[in-house]
């Protein structure tokens, strides 16, 4: 499986690593059951996950508003993601 996983161009071209390296091994990781894995690898997983499905919520379910639910989880995810850049580099 790991195999067919899509390259990261910024590691590619540019040589760092970029904010979303890792989320494509870190979902590996969790379809295998490997729960604290994902998270060492991809801290934002759980947050990630959370997102887009509240934002396919939105799309089937007109009837509610999510959008406050979704730009608080949006913003949480863009924090994580950030604060484990840094520690992972820094």
């Amino acid at each position: 499986m790991e195999e067919y996983m899509l390259p990261c161009l910024t590691k590619k071209f540019l040589g760092i690593e970029c904010f979303g390296c890792g989320t494509q091994r870190a979902l590996l990781l969790l379809f295998k059951g490997e729960f604290k894995a994902a998270f060492l690898m991809f801290p934002a997983i759980y947050t990630l996950l959370l997102f887009l499905g509240f934002v396919s919520l939105n799309f089937i379910d007109k009837s509610r508003n999510y959008h406050k639910i979704i730009v608080g989880l949006g913003i949480t995810n863009a924090i994580i993601m950030v604060v484990s850049y840094f520690i992972k580099h820094f």
